[in-house]
């Protein structure tokens, strides 16, 4: 990951209020809907083991970028279940989207300027143009918390986690993205570059809920700092901050 030649993107955030799963929708799961047999799971792109972003923000790169992203988060999580005994299921399918209903979960409508885990059907969705646009505003680490967080939802769900709060599920889903990508760093299979953190975190304080959002409300993902300190408290100190049991 990292800047690279393409520059800083300083001051270019306020645009992205709607930004990053803010929605209600980041994880959507309907009641009592089977998941369709007929989905089938695409597998990411090959890469180099260790991953690094090439400095600029291209359409190319951004979608090598998703894969690199969707491919650690398999291995990463691969790992983290056969070493506690348990059998690992990848997510089924990263699918893309642009237009509101284009793509939906359990008879519900995706909207745009999203990304979503949908439980019932084992997959994440994001609006396409609005995470490119995103991707060149923030910067290239911008697509790995996204990927990474919405993966952390399909976790959550394989663990039989569900809390009773909406942003309960969401600072834990910020905590397992920071440790995903915190250990992915020191393992090596990540690489930083100069102002990839600055970019997580400008990211995270762009996306917070509104000041007016209840905590309690369904749908709330926690106040901008909230979520900067609960995916950093990840990153720093691995899964064991994420409070899994």
């Amino acid at each position: 990951m990292g800047a690279g030649g393409r520059g800083r993107r300083q001051g270019r955030l306020a645009g992205l209020a709607v930004a990053l799963v803010a929605a209600a929708a980041c994880m959507v799961e309907p009641v009592g809907q089977p998941a369709d047999p007929t989905e089938q799971r695409q597998p990411a792109s090959p890469s180099a083991e260790v991953t690094r972003a090439d400095g600029t923000d291209t359409v190319e790169e951004f979608q090598q970028d998703m894969a690199d992203a969707q491919r650690l988060a398999e291995q990463y999580w691969a790992a983290q279940f056969r070493a506690s005994g348990q059998s690992f299921r990848p997510i089924r399918q990263v699918i893309t989207y642009q237009r509101d209903g284009e793509v939906t979960c359990g008879g519900q409508e995706v909207p745009r300027n999203n990304a979503v885990y949908c439980t019932v059907s084992d997959y994440i969705a994001y609006d396409i143009n609005w995470s490119f646009g995103a991707f060149r505003q923030i910067g290239d680490a911008f697509v790995f918390y996204l990927l990474a967080h919405e993966y952390a939802h399909g976790i959550q769900t394989r663990l039989g986690i569900r809390y009773n709060f909406t942003i309960q599920q969401e600072l834990q889903a910020d905590c397992m993205a920071g440790a995903f990508l915190g250990d992915s760093v020191r393992a090596g299979t990540l690489t930083l570059e100069e102002g990839d953190l600055e970019e997580f975190n400008e990211g995270l304080l762009a996306v917070g809920d509104d000041p007016s959002q209840p905590w309690f409300a369904e749908g709330s993902h926690g106040t901008p700092e909230q979520r900067a300190e609960h995916f950093f408290r990840g990153y720093e100190r691995s899964l064991s901050a994420c409070d899994l049991g």
